[in-house]
């Protein structure tokens, strides 16, 4: 099928336009508020266009339905480093003149760090640490999170680029527990307790919070908290 037919199809299922002309205009302003000029687009192969044409092909897709959310997940991943802005660019476009709600789900926390307000890292399907993505990026607490900003490589050749020691250490242990913390068998600051119950999110200041016994004499918090306390 060409690029139209994906296109087309919401519109068709959900009624959302009386014919073809104003379908196909609906289409090509889609197309446009995403950066794609719709006369070099429409009546194309899907391998006619390049991935980030087809990213942006389907940003406009969903576009089409009007939604006051958008679920993006790894949405950069298989594209090069010269088109990850420009789609990146265009979901944070559309998170700020749209008004559109952004779940961003990504293994590359420099991304997240681009394009989010705030930031839920997870860990075995739990989250380590949740917090504004400048605060959390800039001053991790979780000793996964500072794992992951460690493992950044500096732009600077003379600045070594390591993760911590322990990770080397126990690489032939289980990466994930599956009783106790999830991230125990990796973690350098393991301690007896984290080998019992998984441990909840303690609140470390305003609205961050970190799942780790290290803050266990502060206030636990639940992710559902956080998330209402977000300005």
């Amino acid at each position: 099928y060409i690029v139209d037919h994906a296109l087309m199809t919401p519109l068709k299922m959900f009624g959302l336009a009386r014919g073809g002309d104003e379908a196909r205009t609906l289409v090509e302003n889609a197309l446009t508020t995403v950066g794609l000029r719709p006369q070099d687009t429409l009546g194309r192969y899907p391998h006619q266009l390049s991935g980030g044409q087809r990213q942006r092909v389907m940003i406009a897709r969903a576009l089409l339905l009007k939604p006051r959310i958008i679920l993006a997940d790894e949405p950069v991943s298989m594209v090069d480093a010269s088109l990850r802005s420009t789609i990146l660019e265009t979901l944070f476009k559309l998170r700020q003149e749209a008004g559109i709600s952004l779940i961003y789900i990504t293994h590359d926390i420099t991304t997240a760090y681009q394009i989010a307000d705030h930031v839920y890292v997870l860990y075995g399907g739990s989250v380590a640490e949740a917090g504004a993505a400048e605060e959390v990026i800039s001053r991790p607490q979780h000793p996964y999170t500072k794992a992951l900003i460690d493992a950044i490589p500096s732009p600077d050749p003379d600045v070594p680029w390591h993760l911590e020691e322990a990770t080397e250490e126990k690489a032939d242990e289980a990466s994930i527990a599956t009783v106790g913390c999830p991230y125990r068998p990796r973690c350098p600051h393991a301690m007896d307790v984290c080998a019992g119950e998984a441990p909840p999110l303690y609140r470390v200041e305003g609205h961050r919070a970190a799942s780790c016994y290290i803050f266990r004499d502060g206030p636990t918090v639940s992710a559902d908290e956080l998330l209402s306390e977000t300005p």
